[in-house]
């Protein structure tokens, strides 16, 4: 998940999160943190596959922003 320079919050997926996170501060990330850039990792999760990253991330998109925010604060391990 990454707090975008607006304070919004953006959640997907990718193999490489290290170079995923550089193309989002590039500008080839997504179209949502393009105009919102510089963006900073706050949570990941490892999945199994991509089938199962890609269920997750479709789940945390659905949550609320509140939910989201306590899940970063309770998810210590896993934030940056």
């Amino acid at each position: 998940m990454l707090r975008c320079s607006d304070n919004s919050l953006y959640t997907g997926w990718t193999t490489n999160l290290q170079r995923r996170l550089i193309d989002h501060n590039a500008g080839r990330g997504g179209r949502y943190t393009r105009s919102r850039r510089p963006v900073q990792l706050v949570f990941y999760e490892n999945q199994n596959n991509r089938s199962a990253a890609m269920q997750r991330e479709a789940a945390i998109k659905k949550w609320s922003r509140a939910r989201k925010l306590a899940l970063i604060a309770t998810g210590l391990e896993n934030s940056c």
